[in-house]
């Protein structure tokens, strides 16, 4: 207490000092300040007036004044805007798990619509739409000089309308049309599945049905598999998850730690910050875990690979992350509008930033492109051993039952062969999760 006294009373001598020496500038520095904004709002009213009195065409001053607020919020950073009623009742929608479109994530860099990833399921990933890809027209449309918001609007219509989308995508010389049927996304937040013996738990987004889907699809893969002793382990395929809500984010972290931080946030003032730990209970029973993750796993996907991969509760496979480590707070606004504000940065667990960096894999593990057939019909090479030599001896040391185990073997391992030829990067998640569960629950243990 006497230390705080102390500094307190310090403070406030050293506080009159200043006041004496400079505070004849500072309040020269704050009128003259407080001037240039009044003059700036003055400017400000002076070009809307110019703009509804002299343009070439009405204009309408409600637009006007969104597309002001808009300009204001965008400049700041990409993830900051406004949002108009109609926008912000969408946005409430789609974190419900339900909404209407292409089904793309996107970003706006240096003008041009970015494709942060295609969601799966949707027309967008039907029609190819990769990450990465930048669109650069609608229905021949230029969205260069256009907001995100603007550019996004432009996407929108009815269900079952065509769209025609240009796309620039490295490694393709030229722009090039794709048509798109506009549908109703409905969301499945959580995909489960087993392949061999790993559970897959595929997360294509972060909304309020996420962490429920994780928990019940976990749960039922499990009871099929007849318990956590006839499984490897699980992978959580974040790939191309392009993010969503923060809270699911923590909820889907918190599912797999026994304890710790699951994340921190760091705002402009110390005290905007907050740190989200993790609460007792494991879903997995500490079974091993396998993260997936590409350039298309953005923010709430990022957090959940950062905890588990901080907390060596997993091993962090694929391709550099996306990077985004900023938290936008929605805030609503009157007429029912709302501002999508940039509040805090989020630092994983060991105090690391992934802002423009992104989570970098334990392992690197690129997706090959799909072969392209040439048409020219390849003969299957017949794999020689010594049961095809004539005349070779059988095998008589092994029971009917060891030999049924032993083809059972075969036919697991010839089925994750081929799942590298669909799915190399999932192929290699689950080879490593047979091979730690070989290894034993004790193994490294003294």
């Amino acid at each position: 207490m006497k230390k705080m006294i102390l500094a307190t009373v310090g403070g406030a001598v050293l506080g009159l000092v200043a006041t004496t020496q400079i505070a004849g500038p500072v309040l020269a520095q704050e009128t003259q300040s407080n001037t240039s904004v009044y003059e700036q709002l003055d400017l400000f009213g002076d070009i809307f007036e110019r703009i509804r009195s002299n343009y070439v065409e009405e204009v309408d001053d409600r637009e006007l004044i969104e597309a002001a607020i808009n300009g204001m919020l965008t400049s700041l950073d990409p993830h900051s805007s406004y949002l108009s009623p109609e926008a912000a009742q969408r946005m409430r929608v789609s974190t419900s798990g339900e909404f209407g479109g292409l089904g793309i994530e996107v970003t706006q860099e240096e003008g041009w619509v970015k494709v942060v990833s295609p969601m799966d399921g949707t027309p967008a990933e039907a029609a190819g739409i990769q990450a990465g890809d930048f669109i650069t027209a609608v229905d021949g449309e230029s969205v260069l000089g256009l907001t995100l918001d603007e550019a996004v609007s432009l996407m929108r219509g009815p269900v079952g309308a065509e769209i025609i989308v240009t796309v620039v995508r490295e490694g393709e010389v030229e722009p090039f049309d794709v048509s798109i049927i506009r549908d109703t996304i409905k969301l499945t937040a959580v995909r489960s599945r087993t392949e061999g013996d790993a559970v897959v738990m595929r997360i294509t987004t972060f909304n309020e049905q996420t962490f429920p889907n994780l928990r019940d699809g976990m749960r039922e893969e499990i009871e099929t598999a007849g318990g956590f002793e006839n499984i490897d382990g699980i992978v959580l395929d974040l790939r191309n998850n392009p993010g969503g809500l923060l809270s699911q984010a923590v909820y889907v972290a918190d599912a797999f730690l026994d304890a710790g931080e699951i994340v921190s946030t760091r705002g402009r003032e110390l005290a905007d910050g907050d740190r989200f730990n993790a609460t007792p209970g494991d879903i997995a029973e500490g079974k091993p875990i396998v993260v997936l993750i590409n350039g298309g796993s953005a923010s709430a996907s990022e957090i959940v690979a950062g905890a588990l991969q901080d907390h060596r509760r997993a091993i962090v496979v694929g391709t550099n992350s996306f990077g985004k480590g900023s938290v936008q707070t929605v805030v609503p606004l009157s007429q029912d509008g709302a501002m999508r504000l940039t509040t805090a940065r989020y630092y994983t667990p060991s105090g690391r930033s992934i802002q423009a960096l992104g989570i970098s894999p334990d392992i690197i593990v690129e997706q090959p492109s799909p072969r392209e057939d040439d048409g020219e019909e390849t003969e299957e090479r017949t794999q020689r051993s010594e049961a095809g030599l004539r005349g070779s001896l059988e095998n008589d040391s092994l029971t009917e039952d060891e030999i049924r185990q032993i083809e059972e073997d075969r036919a697991r391992a010839e089925a994750a062969a081929a799942l590298r030829e669909d799915d190399y990067q999932l192929a290699y998640a689950i080879d490593i999760l047979k091979g730690l569960n070989a290894l034993g629950p004790l193994a490294g243990t003294e």
